[in-house]
């Protein structure tokens, strides 16, 4: 049965449990709706099954299609990857490399070592997933990472860059208004305001068992973007976290508590270890540990 499955048809079956549409998949496929319509309906008819229920509010996956759908991932993994590779063929450092970061690292630290590589390389090209979600290197979901938690899989690649030191900031405007808190404790019962995450992850759990004063009904503004932490922290918001090297850069960003509240993020870099011979992700690997290290250790 899989021989006479297209792929086509799995694409366009993804694309709708993406979007939620035939019409949204075909925008995001470049493909007509009623392409998008018939794939799906010859997947269905293959595996005899519907994997959508039509409904008013739009098309809901049945349990076959959430069933599918890490199969899907994969093969829409390992075809983009496929491409890269096809595309990055020839002598010399060129082709794509497809980099996943946090948003802050993305946003913040990415961009001028980036830059530097390709006036190196200039036919080096650059695709970047900023998310907090760890990609799969496995399924070659990119060829690179950056990683505030060690790799565990024995196939990837991969070197620790340093610690990243998190601490408490606000900006010198919200100081001069409300004041420089001088213990933890203070910044309940003076009234600061505080800015936080929304929903705990892993990270957040482990600082709420070190620093139970940054609970989440403390926060008087919460976002679960890291980038719109920053960005309210910078506007004079409130108190919250934010990378030290990053603060540094402002001058009118300030650091409070710093002896009482210092929390390390060990940074790595990884790839699979079948990218290791590959001169563009060899190139891009390198530097990122260099360009990486010097910022950890506020050289960058």
């Amino acid at each position: 049965m899989a021989s006479t499955i297209a792929w086509e048809w799995y694409r366009s079956f993804l694309g709708v449990l993406r979007e939620g549409s035939l019409s949204g998949a075909a925008r995001t496929l470049g493909l007509t709706q009623p392409t998008v319509g018939r794939h799906v309906s010859a997947l269905e008819a293959q595996l005899g099954q519907p994997l959508f229920l039509r409904t008013p509010a739009g098309l809901l996956p049945t349990e076959a299609a959430l069933a599918l759908r890490p199969y899907a991932e994969a093969m829409d993994s390992t075809a983009a990857a496929l491409e890269r590779t096809a595309r990055s063929q020839g002598d010399g450092v060129r082709g794509i490399v497809r980099i996943t970061a946090s948003e802050v690292v993305g946003v913040e630290v990415l961009p001028p070592l980036l830059t530097a590589l390709r006036a190196q390389h200039p036919d080096l090209e650059f695709e970047l997933v900023l998310s907090n979600r760890l990609q799969d290197l496995l399924r070659r979901e990119a060829d690179i990472a950056i990683r505030m938690t060690p790799p565990r899989q024995a196939q990837l690649i991969a070197r620790r860059v340093g610690s990243i030191e998190l601490g408490l900031h606000a900006h010198e405007r919200y100081l001069a208004a409300h004041g420089t808190p001088r213990t933890l404790e203070a910044l309940a019962t003076d009234g600061h305001a505080l800015i936080g995450f929304d929903q705990p992850g892993p990270f957040v759990r482990e600082l709420l068992r070190r620093h139970p004063q940054l609970a989440r009904e403390r926060f008087a503004l919460r976002a679960d973007s890291d980038l719109a932490q920053l960005a309210l922290i910078r506007a004079g918001a409130g108190l919250g976290l934010c990378q030290v090297p990053v603060a540094k850069r402002d001058p009118a960003l300030r650091r409070v508590l710093a002896k009482a509240l210092s929390l390390p993020l060990e940074t790595w870099v990884a790839m699979h270890e079948d990218l290791r011979h590959s001169p563009r992700c060899k190139v891009v690997f390198d530097a990122l540990v260099s360009g990486l290290a010097r910022h950890a250790s506020g050289r960058g």
